[in-house]
């Protein structure tokens, strides 16, 4: 008996990276999932329908309202409800840096992606969760919207700090309503989002350094925690924030 059986699950940016990790990991836990992102993701369904899963694709723009609305109506359409919300689509751009020469439009395109995204998310989803009688929203922060990034990227810091504040207003405004809403809060993981930051071993090196236990985290090991949020093993967990960083926000003195 799979963790999500009969649940449906709805993730964002799930065609590649952590998302695409969540969602076949969903599948095999028992859910119908959503893989929605702007690029497609018939690979994804394929390799979930091939594993004995079920999902579909749809084509979101988190940035758009239609968009997302849309989305959230073929979700439904397609598989009869709605139990759960996973705003997992960001972006880290590789201009931002400090306050003095971070580009505003790196700013806002990060705020547009990372914040307004899971508001969107929320906004169309919430019905249909409240239809189907509750259902829990995983939004993904980052263990930088609980301290300073190691590297200045102000934008993104920003962006995961508002979303972590945005999840606990949203968990307790649905409390009462059968809705849950956690963060999840990863540290360094290695997929290519992080890579593309660490082209030498210097710069892998600065990293790695303030991460106590020696090493970049892994996908499944950020999707496990996905899932623990997801399911009804966290059916008394709400407006939290579940930090996955190898020891990183623990560290005072960073171990040699």
């Amino acid at each position: 008996m799979g963790r999500l059986d009969g649940k449906v699950a709805f993730i964002t940016g799930a065609s590649s990276g952590l998302g695409r990790v969540a969602a076949e990991l969903f599948a095999r836990e028992g859910a119908a999932v959503v893989v929605a992102d702007v690029v497609d993701g018939d690979e994804v369904v394929s390799a979930i329908d091939e594993a004995g899963g079920g999902a579909t694709f749809v084509s979101c723009d988190v940035t758009d309202d239609e968009s997302v609305k849309n989305a959230v109506d073929h979700a439904v359409a397609t598989f009869g409800g709605l139990h759960v919300l996973y705003n997992n689509a960001g972006v880290m751009l590789g201009d931002d840096d400090n306050p003095e020469t971070t580009s505003i439009a790196t700013y806002d395109k990060t705020m547009d992606i990372n914040v307004k995204g899971v508001l969107l998310g929320c906004k169309h989803a919430i019905p249909a969760l409240r239809a189907s009688g509750g259902g829990s929203i995983v939004n993904v922060a980052s263990f930088v919207a609980h301290m300073g990034a190691a590297t200045p990227q102000v934008a993104y810091t920003a962006s995961k700090g508002a979303v972590l504040a945005l999840t606990r207003e949203i968990a307790v405004i649905y409390a009462r309503q059968g809705i849950r809403a956690n963060a999840l809060c990863p540290g360094p993981v290695m997929t290519p989002l992080l890579a593309k930051f660490l082209s030498d071993d210097a710069k892998r090196n600065r990293r790695l350094v303030h991460i106590p236990m020696g090493r970049f985290g892994e996908p499944h090991e950020i999707a496990q925690g996905a899932l623990f949020l997801a399911s009804d093993e966290s059916s008394w967990m709400t407006g939290q924030s579940l930090v996955i960083d190898g020891g990183i926000t623990a560290a005072y003195v960073t171990p040699e």
